[in-house]
């Protein structure tokens, strides 16, 4: 809901598209080198500041409702979303497989994303009558305690490889040495860099989804009505996080079903059309999960963080790409006919991975 708080505010499409650019780049300037530290020292450490770093970019949209907070607060959400990355992914896993738990990996990353889809699926539900009572300011609070509920949940985790402690004359060497390691692993293995590829074309277009209200808003629902349509998409998110981890090998075919699905469904321009760009959202969710369980099972302990984080950086380029070209498609198109587009990218990874029989 945050697309019609910039719009409310004065914000051209153009404007808000470059707001989310701006996220995606702080968010891939901070990606790597967080996934590098991540590695050489502490994983559970970054899921701990990760949260106040959100909070204080919720809190600059809450107090300071102009375009240059808009922007410091989308610089501080996505540092918190980078130093994140990558480092959540390699903790799980890690501490999986040292419970020989591994396979479990995918259902459990996948339910994790459908319980945050689902706390997001409550906050749209709630947004009506706390928008009615407390506007924006009431929202905007709500955002910043929730966000800093996740400081103490980052800090419970558990890692077996501790919180660092290490001399500080090692650090650079250390830092160095998981650097050199992960790169080594990305040039001697072709298989890894393709499931990079896959990871980051197909999440990266989801960045799409912020623009769901605008898409809702463009049926000529009313305003009382877009929450509602927005849900109907989140809820479909959320069933295809619950799904992830089971049936990976039908990917290519899910997927091609999924982008004609996203293409009718927003191109029809109607109220209605949410229901297949819902469905297209859940295909594209369980895809996600599916890809990222992929790449975990290929790429070795000691770099997974770096490697994940690399996934993130294509994340966030491809990102920048799908913002940039809404924005300026903006202009010429509606935002029925822009989210028909986005349909290419996932038929694109919808061959590769039924090309490869995965």
């Amino acid at each position: 809901m945050y697309a019609v708080l910039f719009a409310d505010a004065g914000l051209s499409a153009a404007e808000i598209s470059s707001l989310f650019i701006l996220w995606s780049v702080s968010s891939f300037v901070i990606d790597v080198p967080s996934g590098i530290w991540a590695d050489a020292f502490s994983r559970r450490l970054l899921l701990t500041l990760a949260p106040g770093l959100t909070a204080a970019g919720y809190a600059l949209w809450t107090f300071l409702p102009s375009y240059p907070f808009f922007a410091l607060g989308f610089v501080l959400w996505g540092a918190g979303g980078a130093v994140r990355s990558g480092a959540l992914q390699a903790l799980v896993y890690d501490e999986l497989t040292r419970l020989g738990s591994s396979d479990a990996y995918g259902r459990l990353i996948g339910r994790s994303r459908a319980v945050g889809t689902t706390a997001v699926m409550a906050a749209t539900a709630l947004a009506s009558p706390v928008l009615h009572l407390g506007g924006y300011r009431a929202v905007g609070l709500a955002s910043v305690a929730v966000a800093l509920l996740g400081v103490p949940v980052g800090r419970s985790f558990p890692e077996s490889r501790g919180d660092g402690g290490r001399e500080e004359d090692q650090e650079e060497k250390r830092y160095g040495a998981v650097l050199r390691s992960g790169l080594a692993e990305l040039r001697g293995a072709p298989e890894v860099r393709r499931r990079l590829f896959v990871v980051a074309l197909v999440s990266g277009v989801d960045a799409l989804d912020e623009f769901v209200p605008l898409l809702a808003k463009a049926t000529g629902a009313g305003a009382a009505t877009v929450p509602l349509l927005v849900l109907v998409v989140t809820a479909g998110v959320a069933a295809g996080g619950w799904l992830g981890g089971r049936g990976t090998t039908w990917a290519g075919p899910v997927l091609a079903v999924a982008s004609s699905l996203l293409a009718v469904g927003a191109w029809s321009g109607r109220p209605a059309g949410l229901v297949a760009v819902a469905v297209a959202f859940g295909a594209f969710q369980w895809a996600i999960v599916a890809a990222d369980l992929r790449l975990q099972e290929q790429i070795s302990d000691g770099a997974r963080a770096t490697l994940t984080s690399v996934a993130g950086f294509g994340t966030e380029v491809v990102a920048v790409l799908t913002f940039a070209g809404y924005g300026l498609g903006s202009s010429r198109l509606a935002a029925g006919p822009l989210f028909a587009l986005a349909a290419v990218p996932y038929a694109i990874v919808a061959l590769i991975l039924w090309r490869s029989r995965e």
